[in-house]
């Protein structure tokens, strides 16, 4: 079989959908059209009637039932998928758009930052999920590392913070300095 498209399956496709619906600003039926962001269902009125249908598959549709009540009206929480994945909101969307926003906490560490020596370093995520250390004084400061900071000193500058660098030969102490980024002697 052919990876082409029968044009007579498709037509019949259209007309389905077509006959399927009308339009509910006018009553005439809604016909297929394509537009630069998809196929969509507008009125065979047009111009005279401008409605129209999109035809998007991650339109919010609810996925699950959760049995929790929304904080802020009462109703039951779904979730469900969107253009951007999946969310959790409230089932009376769209009188109450309440969304729950997913808990981002940042993992603090006790060590100080070595550029304003006023805030503490914290453990965050990047926009893919990789993990890296900030300020937590931002934007103030926008001092950032991708390695997991050890508290130390450099021997060679004295930089006041050391990186836990994984390499094939085991694990080293590297100086967090981006002029510097020497290895650390094992006796340290």
């Amino acid at each position: 079989m052919s990876g082409k498209i029968n044009p007579q399956l498709f037509s019949a496709h259209e007309q389905a959908l077509e006959h399927e619906q009308t339009c509910p600003a006018c009553q005439q039926p809604l016909v297929l059209r394509h537009g630069k962001r998809g196929p969509f269902l507008g009125c065979s009125g047009y111009p005279d009637c401008d409605y129209i249908k999109p035809l998007h598959q991650n339109d919010g549709h609810v996925v699950k039932h959760l049995a929790t009540p929304c904080p802020d009206c009462g109703d039951e929480l779904v979730l469900r998928q969107g253009r951007y994945g999946m969310f959790i909101g409230c089932l009376s969307y769209p009188s109450c758009h309440y969304i729950a926003s997913p808990e981002k906490k940042a993992e603090a560490t006790q060590l100080v930052c070595p550029e304003c020596r006023k805030g503490h370093l914290v453990e965050r995520k990047s926009r893919y999920g990789k993990a890296f250390y900030a300020c937590d004084s931002y934007p103030t400061c926008r001092f950032a590392v991708n390695q997991k900071p050890v508290a130390g000193q450099c021997q060679q500058c004295g930089f006041g913070l050391l990186l836990e660098k994984k390499l094939a030969s085991g694990t080293r102490l590297q100086c967090a300095d981006r002029r510097c980024h020497a290895y650390q002697d094992e006796a340290q």
